[in-house]
């Protein structure tokens, strides 16, 4: 087995909590119509599933209705001014992050986020100059659970799959991984609906805490 030698995070649900921010988009485009708060919850349910599905969450709104696209092109342009107000790492994140860099592993991130939104934010929270990448749809023409982004990442940093471990809070980053050839970790932290299980998709590990990976990188550096 080689060794591990990068981490790659999803960013929405597994590297960053950025639901505050969508529900505050939503929260605000109901208050701008004269609609009543939701529960927040409705939105962080669905956050795996973008834009689209929040919206929908948001305002009872179905797709093929006439109302949606207005509702959804507005609702990322007020996420676009307002993408990094209250994300932030998840409690473990940037003490993992620290054990990653000072085993002198490479990290990065692999995501289905538009880079207009994933790269603002990278950097605001500093967090841009210390990944060794950041691959978003930009920059593939397929995106996860295709293996594609997966593949890309392996060849900027010059690494086997084998020698990567990749996390996601959704089925479609195990895939993507698996596809790949990467190690999987599916973490429960994450945007998961109330109706899915990590333990069903079929990832190397699961992990309840970020630092519940001090454990399983441990063991995958010294190769026993």
């Amino acid at each position: 087995m080689l060794r591990i030698r990068a981490v790659l995070f999803d960013m929405d649900g597994t590297l960053l909590d950025s639901a505050p921010d969508f529900i505050a988009v939503s929260q605000a485009m109901r208050q701008a119509r004269g609609l009543p708060a939701i529960d927040p919850q409705r939105v962080a349910d669905v956050v795996s599933g973008g834009a689209r599905a929040m919206v929908a969450a948001a305002f009872d709104c179905p797709p093929d209705s006439a109302e949606f696209e207005v509702l959804r092109l507005e609702f990322l342009e007020r996420y676009q001014q307002g993408c990094a107000v209250f994300t932030r790492p998840y409690d473990g994140i940037p003490e993992l992050l620290a054990d990653i860099e000072k085993s002198k592993l490479l990290w990065g991130v692999v995501t289905n986020k538009p880079l207009r939104f994933a790269e603002p934010i990278m950097q605001q929270l500093g967090l841009a100059e210390r990944s060794a990448l950041l691959i978003c749809p930009d920059h593939v023409k397929r995106t996860k659970p295709d293996p594609e982004p997966m593949l890309l990442a392996c060849s900027k940093l010059g690494l086997q799959p084998g020698e990567i471990l990749f996390l996601g809070d959704d089925l479609r980053d195990i895939e993507s991984g698996r596809a790949a050839g990467t190690r999987t970790a599916a973490v429960s932290w994450g945007y998961i609906h109330p109706d899915d299980n990590p333990g069903n998709w079929g990832a190397d590990v699961v992990v309840d805490h970020p630092l519940e990976l001090r454990k399983v990188l441990d063991q995958a550096l010294c190769s026993c």
